[in-house]
């Protein structure tokens, strides 16, 4: 929302909380990705000028934290922070929040540097200056940790193919998904006059921020149960995607993703966060983070985690949000002999999901439909 103003609103009203949350939320998913794309310059701007950090070994301003985290990233293995559990509140020009995270990190806890998931939450304070939120304060909070094997050697590259090229996800500047945000950006229309912001265009941003991040929902709800209607509906009909797996328009990929998940993934998972979104009137462009589980069939299953990022262009035709062109970009990926534990314990009653119309999502949505 760079360049626009909220002078308008009142700092009590209803549209400045809500326009503040999502700003805030953005402010929290930009800082993941300077962390994670070792870029120092993003990093010191989701923070104030004379913003402070507070993570144990790590304290002190803002500024000496972005230069020590972009040193101590770049040239490591890649990571992933992935904020949920956002909850904010505003008051006036000020506000608080408390989020979780789950971070994606190769480190030498207690010897050779081993992958390792961290969980813990941000405790953050944030102020509007000139109209721009920002943070003030980070206290980082550790919850647990878990270990995982070291990486096997990655297979050797095969020779490139425009049909199942993925890319790879890097540091600042070389990261794939950096070239594309700033080729998307290059796109935009250029503003011939300046307009503050009243009250129903901050709506408006909130409401498209919103209608963007459900078409999330919609995708990852069309893989993982196999629905090629609900997934379709998230792209406009000429569409595109390129996926590794899948490269090419919208209308041949439920088809094609779905036979492949039917012959060699039984069971998987996508779940999405960290949603940095940029509008400008009826494009936008946007980043979300994705952590996928596959169950991987053979005669030595493997359970497969991989993480990576949604590269999205999207566009407003009709006065209906939709994606106009997704890229995937892999970041890490880890797998380990898979274990049946679905069926024992406490988890042996439990309704199974599954990739079809008998997944118990569809009576829950076929709920609200009129009689």
């Amino acid at each position: 929302m760079s360049g626009d103003s909220p002078e308008k609103m009142g700092r009590q009203s209803a549209a400045w909380n809500v326009w503040s949350r999502t700003e805030i939320q953005k402010r929290l998913a930009q800082h993941a990705r300077g962390i994670d794309r070792a870029d120092e310059a993003l990093l010191r701007e989701a923070y104030h000028v004379d913003g402070t950090v507070d993570y144990g070994s790590l304290q002190g301003t803002a500024a000496e934290f972005a230069s020590a985290i972009a040193a101590m990233h770049d040239g490591a293995p890649m990571s992933s922070h992935r904020t949920s559990n956002v909850w904010v509140r505003v008051r006036g020009e000020l506000a608080v929040s408390e989020s979780y995270v789950m971070a994606w990190v190769t480190l030498p806890t207690d010897g050779e540097p081993q992958p390792h998931l961290v969980g813990g939450r941000y405790l953050d304070r944030h102020a509007c200056r000139n109209s721009e939120w920002r943070m003030q304060h980070r206290h980082y909070v550790l919850d647990w940790i878990r270990q995982f094997p070291s990486a096997s050697t990655p297979p050797e590259a095969t020779p490139f193919d425009l049909d199942s090229a993925a890319p790879r996800g890097a540091h600042y500047p070389e990261d794939a998904g950096n070239a594309l945000l700033i080729a998307y950006a290059s796109q935009k229309r250029e503003k011939t006059e300046d307009t503050t912001m009243n009250e129903a265009e901050a709506i408006d941003k909130v409401v498209s921020h919103q209608a963007i991040v459900e078409l999330g929902c919609r995708y990852v709800r069309g893989v993982d149960r196999g629905d090629p209607e609900t997934l379709l509906s998230a792209f406009h009909e000429d569409a595109a995607i390129v996926s590794g797996a899948f490269n090419g328009p919208v209308s041949r990929f439920p088809a094609e993703i779905g036979q492949l998940l039917e012959q060699v993934s039984p069971r998987v998972a996508h779940t999405v966060t960290n949603h940095w979104i940029e509008i400008e009137g009826d494009a936008a462009v946007g980043e979300s983070y994705v952590i996928a589980y596959q169950q991987i069939a053979g005669e030595e299953p493997q359970d497969v985690m991989t993480g990576g990022r949604y590269i999205d262009r999207y566009e407003r035709r009709d006065g209906e949000w939709k994606i106009s062109h997704r890229t995937f970009v892999m970041d890490w990926s880890t797998s380990s002999p898979a274990k049946d534990l679905m069926g024992l314990g406490m988890f042996e009653d439990m309704v199974k999901g599954e990739r079809g119309l008998g997944d118990p999502v569809f009576t829950l949505w076929d709920s609200l439909r009129p009689a």
